[in-house]
């Protein structure tokens, strides 16, 4: 009981002294508006990074590119020094691996027995890269933007284009399964879902959005920027990753194996029901 009492009384202690810092401390100020702060989190028209010097870039770009290469790093890296140290009893990076692909692989086979093994692997991918890429802001790395400011680089998927793109990738890939399943039928079928693509990409910018401008109002107010944006932006951050990851890649192994379904197995299964 002393004990409780002496770590509840450090958390008060610690309360009131952030109180007091926030109080003391001021608002510092800003040379723009929480409206224009918040347009300017969606659309980057103001803060642009040059990109080599070549073109001015979202910093979603940026962002992309660097979790795009950490991921291939990565890959190549397991690939030549943890892979071919595989035992037959696991060891605890070896068990997470062979877990992760085997989420994803029985993903694949539970919505798309007839034909997973290239979903598998895409799923697998795009979980990886919407995973990663969500947990990438909570790196905090800073960028200069071509007006000489310093900004924190966010998610990947937190750039409408990004998302727009990994969500009409997702459909094509849908509408491959379809042509190798059924052929010319198989475009019919994807056709059918003309707004999947547009679902997937708002759904990805919307929920990754939504915690960066709680994220950004949170800063903007310097009474509420000492504790709490560490606690609302690890919570947004780890839940978004984790649910949009599982969307995604469930939608997709979702309508892969409806478009690619073979059609002679839909005519048995009516003439069994009749």
């Amino acid at each position: 009981m002393n004990h409780r009492k002496k770590v509840l009384a450090l958390w008060l202690g610690a309360a009131v002294l952030l109180l007091a810092g926030a109080v003391l401390t001021g608002s510092p100020g800003r040379a723009e508006s929480v409206q224009e702060a918040m347009r300017d989190a969606v659309l980057h028209g103001a803060n642009r990074i040059s990109l080599l010097g070549l073109k001015e870039v979202n910093p979603g770009m940026i962002s992309a590119l660097t979790v795009t290469g950490a991921l291939l790093a990565a890959a190549a890296c397991i690939r030549v020094l943890v892979i071919p140290r595989f035992q037959y009893v696991p060891g605890r990076l070896q068990l997470l691996l062979e877990e992760a692909v085997g989420l994803f692989d029985r993903m694949a086979k539970t919505n798309s027995p007839h034909r997973s093994g290239f979903l598998g692997l895409y799923i697998f991918s795009a979980g990886a890269y919407i995973f990663v890429g969500t947990l990438f802001e909570l790196l905090g790395l800073q960028a200069v933007t071509t007006a000489g400011r310093p900004i924190t680089l966010p998610a990947p998927l937190s750039d409408v284009n990004a998302a727009i793109a990994l969500g009409c990738l997702s459909y094509l890939v849908i509408l491959s399964g379809g042509i190798a399943g059924n052929g010319a039928g198989g475009i019919g079928k994807t056709l059918k879902e003309f707004s999947l693509p547009i679902s997937m990409s708002f759904r990805l910018f919307g929920a990754l959005l939504s915690g960066l401008l709680v994220t950004e109002l949170v800063y903007y107010f310097v009474g509420l920027s000492f504790v709490l944006p560490v606690v609302v932006g690890v919570l947004f951050t780890l839940l978004h990753a984790l649910i949009q990851t599982y969307v995604l890649t469930m939608l997709t192994a979702l309508y892969y194996g409806e478009v690619s379904e073979p059609a002679r197995r839909e005519r048995k299964s009516t003439a069994r029901s009749a």
